[in-house]
């Protein structure tokens, strides 16, 4: 915790920056961040100030009805999904951050703990930079042994998501923002800066919580060590101990770097937002966006796609996989009035480029694996089956329709924890968000309810 000396009337320091940081790292993050809300907290002041009456559209009874699908009502920062060009982080394209984000030595995945600090600070960050940060989240990555002890005191038949959110719980007595705010020294410009504290070691400590939990469910217990000289996604490759391969060290990278973030408005981010907008902690706050990720229509697409896939090959039996009989397929899957997973999405209106970069690995590093050939039939094949319906609106496939197949691949065959991975990636973009929310002083959320009466006697 930090001195009480150091907690005076006006900021941390008097007359000097409020910096909580512990090490230079943590100050040029904060500088940077810093220079960067000046101007959105410019936008803000002008934004409410000359339109703050101004309408940004029409909300429909279908909207009210249907998940509020559609409506504006959230600024998210950090990322944001175009339909055609799918999520961009701080306005990259994901090829974009491929391309331009600090790699592993001999790798051409962007590291995501580098896609970390462009959400956080909109620059992308130097090599520099992003060695120091990776050494800055080992060093918040311990987990204190009376977390350990209750993480591997939960029985290993309970679901890991349940798990890892109770590992978080765990953790959040810990919390700088949480003990702060009670503590009745914390003032409001300064919020953000314990949050962001406590977001950066939420992240080092995930990986870990995610990897003692695989290796307890399905491992015995027998647990691998940290390894300090890896990156943050090698490093929970490594204590996953499912495959030597250097490859699986990059597939890693690539889920962790292509699920980091994805807007504001689905169930994990909104959950994350929400509860955080209470000041709720960040450790509760996640815990919170975790339960939102566990559920069958949020985080559990993946491991429906890799269902749906063997459940394919095997009533393929001795057929190829060929276009031609993926078409029959997907035609009598469809007229037996059955879901297509993996296809589709609620913004995009074109393959999900999650889903291309995906599919590039999968055809340089394994094209000859049955799932990678039959899931290339099935690009081929299913979408003009579906637009030949008529009734969908993107018929491309999403990042889900791909995803599993390469984690079970390297040995990742545990179906159950696939949500924990998806978990261990978002972690970055929620928390990204988490911290803008505080330092751009977003009010709580509360938006207003209506009944089905109130609807019906305001449309009549």
């Amino acid at each position: 915790m930090i001195p009480r000396r150091l907690m005076q009337r006006g900021g941390l320091w008097r007359g000097q920056r409020r910096f909580l940081a512990e090490s230079p790292i943590m100050s040029t993050l904060q500088v940077q961040m810093e220079q960067l809300a000046k101007g959105k907290k410019e936008q803000i002041k002008d934004l409410r100030g000359e339109y703050g009456s101004t309408p940004l559209g029409v909300v429909t009874v279908n909207m009210v009805l249907g998940g509020m699908r559609g409506i504006k009502g959230i600024v998210c920062e950090t990322s944001l999904l175009d339909e055609q060009n799918g999520i961009t982080y701080r306005g990259h394209t994901l090829k974009e951050c491929m391309e331009k984000l600090p790699k592993a030595p001999g790798s051409k995945i962007g590291l995501p703990e580098a896609s970390f600090w462009l959400l956080l600070t909109g620059q992308m960050p130097t090599d520099g930079e992003v060695q120091l940060l990776q050494k800055e989240l080992h060093r918040r990555s311990t987990i204190p042994e009376d977390v350990l002890q209750v993480i591997d005191g939960l029985d290993p038949s309970m679901h890991p998501m349940t798990q890892l959110s109770m590992g978080l719980l765990a953790l959040q007595p810990r919390s700088k923002f949480g003990n702060a705010y009670r503590d009745g020294t914390l003032m409001k410009k300064d919020y953000w800066i314990y949050v962001l504290e406590d977001a950066l070691t939420l992240v080092a400590q995930i990986p870990i919580v995610a990897a003692r939990i695989f290796r307890n469910v399905y491992f015995e217990g027998k647990h691998i060590a940290s390894d300090p000289s890896l990156d943050w996604a090698a490093n929970y490759a490594k204590m996953l101990g499912v495959s030597d391969k250097e490859d699986f060290l990059d597939i890693t990278r690539l889920y962790l770097m292509l699920h980091a973030d994805h807007e504001g408005g689905n169930v994990s981010a909104h959950a994350t937002h929400l509860v955080g907008s209470a000041l709720s902690d960040p450790f509760q706050s996640y815990a919170a966006g975790v339960m939102g990720l566990a559920g069958p229509l949020h985080g559990l697409a993946n491991q429906e796609c890799l269902r749906w896939l063997r459940a394919t090959k095997e009533a393929l039996g001795d057929k190829e996989p060929t276009v031609a009989n993926l078409t029959k397929f997907a035609q009598d899957t469809l007229k037996a009035g059955k879901v297509i997973p993996g296809f589709g999405h609620g913004v995009l209106r074109a393959s999900d480029p999650r889903y291309l970069i995906q599919r590039e690995f999968a055809q340089e590093h394994f094209p000859n694996d049955p799932l990678v050939i039959l899931a290339e039939a099935c690009f081929q094949a299913i979408p003009p089956v579906l637009q030949a319906t008529g009734k969908v609106a993107n018929p491309w496939p999403n990042v889900d329709a791909l995803s599993g197949t390469l984690m079970q691949a390297y040995g990742v065959t545990q179906e159950d924890y696939y949500t924990v991975l998806f978990a261990v990636s978002r972690s970055i973009g929620c928390m990204s968000s988490l911290v803008w929310s505080r330092l751009l002083g977003f009010p709580i959320e509360r938006p207003k309810s209506v009944t089905l009466e109130w609807l019906k006697n305001s449309v009549q």
